[in-house]
């Protein structure tokens, strides 16, 4: 082995990730609303970046005071829903309202609040009565007392210590008297949930049909009683392209509404020009590059994001006129390489981004599906296929649901699909379907 010291000249190409290149392919990947904010951010780094939000429109109070008047009143019962403002209220407050608070003493009360405010998101107590007892220095009787009074809150099951206490206090609150479903829940609720109804019906005596009816109770209980009291704002989904047709075809145009305006201040950069200092220079000369990148990178991001969209349009075609079941297989490389572009670039240009079309709004990601071969020569994708399952099962004999395998051998004879076992259960549990076993009815 040579191991000798000496200098050798190699010639090699590397790819350097510049800065300029980094905030390029971060453009790409922001949605309208996160290119907003990088833009109204840089603004306030760079002086020479003008941003103007379209939606922001200066008023002049003189004149457009009668203007204003005359079109709220005018639009007033159109659009009253707009004008409700949101009430917050937290799941503390809305449990605290439904106490009579003169009924228990500032030691009970202080409990009470300890406890609502230690509920998860489901409306679970997530401590344990002991550990709250000795936290707060008050002997577990009282927790325990106090429990109970929450568990008197609506909705029904608030403050219970797991799902099959939940469950309990929902039927007994219904006033059923259904002694049956108490004792099963109390005394089989694992079984039960396993659907090993046998061995119920057996130890009990009674029907399996009977244990069936029960489960059809259950299933009409809600085993997340805290979702009940959260209170979201509704999210709008601003599209990042519009997909709109005309008679010979479908056009794309990008929804630039939600983004600002760029504009070059020439008057600061003028007035800082006339200066002799040399470090102004650098600064100006480094702000000049930077809004120059930002444009640069802002016309690629339009440019990529249209190319990518057009071409999902041209290979979905049937999906835009027949419908979501007519989705056809289609892979960001596939795309890419049709673009003649990295995948990467198609992976982040179609992310967190939806796109507006004459069916609906959808998101860039959901036309991207695997391929699924057939019988024939036509492929189908994952999307069609997880569509036949649902289907299947739908109709299925609910007193003889179809297995795994069995719905293989039917999709393959019936509509030519070739998926294995194993791929159906993971479609299955994607699409949130429980096993055969578990859907199976006795009635």
């Amino acid at each position: 082995m040579d191991l000798k010291a000496g200098l050798w000249q190699q010639q090699s190409l590397k790819l350097a990730m510049t800065q300029e290149l980094t905030q390029a392919i971060a453009l790409l990947q922001y949605s309208a609303q996160e290119l907003t904010a990088f833009l109204e951010n840089k603004a306030l780094e760079n002086p020479l970046l003008q941003v103007e939000n379209k939606n922001i429109q200066p008023i002049n109070p003189l004149i457009d005071r009668n203007r204003r008047k005359k079109y709220n009143n005018k639009n007033t019962e159109n659009e009253w829903i707009e004008q409700i403002a949101a009430k917050s209220s937290t799941t503390e407050d809305q449990l605290i309202n439904q106490l009579t608070l003169h009924k228990y003493s500032s030691r009970q009360l202080k409990v009470i609040k300890y406890l609502i405010e230690n509920l998860d998101v489901n409306g679970y107590l997530a401590s344990e009565p002991s550990e709250i007892s000795e936290f707060l220095g008050v002997p577990l009787e009282l927790v325990d007392e106090c429990i109970i009074v929450i568990q008197t809150l609506e909705p029904a099951g608030i403050g219970a210590r797991n799902l099959q206490e939940c469950l309990v206090i929902q039927i007994e609150r219904k006033n059923l008297a259904d002694h049956l479903a108490l004792t099963i829940l109390s005394d089989y609720f694992v079984p039960f949930a396993e659907k090993k109804w046998k061995h119920i019906a057996k130890e009990l005596q009674i029907p399996i049909q009977k244990i069936q009816e029960v489960f059809d109770t259950v299933q009409q209980l809600n085993p997340r009683p805290g979702s009940r009291l959260e209170q979201e704002n509704a999210s709008y989904i601003i599209p990042d392209a519009i997909v709109e047709r005309f008679e010979g075809g479908y056009s794309v145009r990008l929804c630039n509404d939600s983004i600002p305006k760029i504009s070059f201040n020439d008057q600061y950069y003028q007035k800082l020009t006339s200066t002799q200092d040399s470090q102004v220079g650098r600064f100006l000369q480094e702000k000049v590059q930077d809004y120059h990148w930002i444009m640069k990178s802002i016309e690629q991001r339009k440019e990529t994001l249209t190319r990518v969209v057009s071409k999902i349009v041209e290979k979905q075609s049937c999906f835009f006129e027949k419908g979501r079941e007519y989705l056809v297989p289609m892979t960001m490389k596939e795309v890419a390489a049709e673009l003649e572009i990295h995948e990467s670039t198609v992976s982040r240009a179609v992310k967190e981004k939806y796109v507006q079309t004459p069916i609906g709004t959808f998101s860039l990601k959901s036309f991207f599906t695997s391929t699924i071969q057939t019988v024939s020569n036509e492929n189908t994708s994952s999307s069609q296929v997880k569509n036949a399952i649902a289907s299947l099962i739908e109709t299925e004999n609910k007193q003889n649901p179809f297995s795994d395998q069995e719905i293989v051998e039917v999709l393959k004879t019936s509509q030519g699909i070739v998926v294995s076992r194993r791929t159906v259960a993971k479609y299955r549990d994607q699409l949130g379907i429980a096993s055969s076993s578990k859907r199976k009815r006795f009635d």
